[in-house]
């Protein structure tokens, strides 16, 4: 009796192979969007970081001058001048604390990409960006209030730098002993580490990722605030020093080699408040 003959199979090796050729477009239109999305992201946020630098050189120009006088700026006396202070000090955190943010922006977009290619469809990265972005704008709400604080106590000048050089001596030595501190250090580890971040603190839905932002914001403002408040030593308006300090919270959170940065940069600081001690 003849055995009945099976169906023709297709070649087991050659379903592997087809199989690993559509994974392998799937991956790469992937790789693609990953690469568009970065892309947008990072267009959005050069954007703004360069709107903010635009309006705080053009605020400094302005002042610089003579078209406003120092002695004759707005002082803490009304709503007015409140609020451009708030505004000031807002558009400066954005512009000061955006690009060492850029890894964790982009690593949420990434994100959000791939569980979309599973269906899975989450908020956009801007979302987590501005709850990013509102954390740091409450830190501006408590600058303008110590701002304002200083003014009516007259130890602010008219250049808003500090009127009082034992003030000054206070926060180069304040700020040299917190960058060696366990909450330094914890706070710049999440600001360093996207991605473990989003692993430990994962929420879903638009309040889930304004939320993430918010918390991861205020790592950073844990990290960084500290040194924001030496712009009351060299003078808010200064932009050189401005750009120093988000340059050195750039490399701080994304290079290599971070607690070399911040002993160096302790010892520093600490050392120019003992030297402008002497000064004094």
């Amino acid at each position: 009796m003849a055995r009945p003959q099976r169906p023709a199979q297709r070649p087991l090796r050659t379903i592997r192979v087809d199989r690993l050729n559509t994974t392998g477009k799937a991956g790469g239109r992937m790789d693609a969007l990953l690469r568009l999305d970065r892309k947008l992201a990072l267009g959005g946020i050069t954007a703004i970081v360069a709107v903010s630098w635009l309006y705080l050189w053009t605020s400094a120009a302005t002042m610089d001058h003579g078209t406003m006088a120092m002695d004759a700026m707005p002082r803490m006396q009304s709503p007015g001048a409140l609020l451009l202070t708030f505004v000031m000090w807002t558009v400066m955190m954005a512009g000061m604390m955006l690009p060492s943010a850029t890894p964790a922006i982009l690593a949420y977009g990434s994100l959000v990409r791939k569980n979309g290619a599973h269906g899975r469809i989450l908020p956009g990265p801007w979302t987590f960006a501005a709850g990013y972005l509102s954390m740091w704008t409450l830190f501006s709400v408590a600058a303008t209030l110590l701002q304002a604080a200083l003014e009516y106590a007259a130890l602010l000048t008219p250049a808003m730098a500090t009127a009082s050089a034992g003030l000054g001596v206070l926060a180069l030595i304040a700020a040299g002993i917190y960058q060696l501190t366990p909450l330094k250090h914890a706070c710049l580890g999440k600001c360093r580490n996207p991605l473990q971040f989003f692993l430990t603190h994962w929420r879903l839905g638009p309040a889930g990722a304004f939320r993430m932002g918010l918390e991861h914001g205020a790592y950073c403002v844990g990290c960084c605030w500290v040194l924001m408040l030496l712009l009351f030593v060299t003078g808010v308006m200064n932009l050189l020093w401005v750009a120093l300090i988000a340059a050195f919270v750039f490399v701080e959170k994304v290079f290599p080699g971070e607690r070399l940065v911040t002993r160096v940069s302790s010892a520093a600081l600490i050392l120019a408040g003992l030297f402008l001690l002497t000064r004094m």
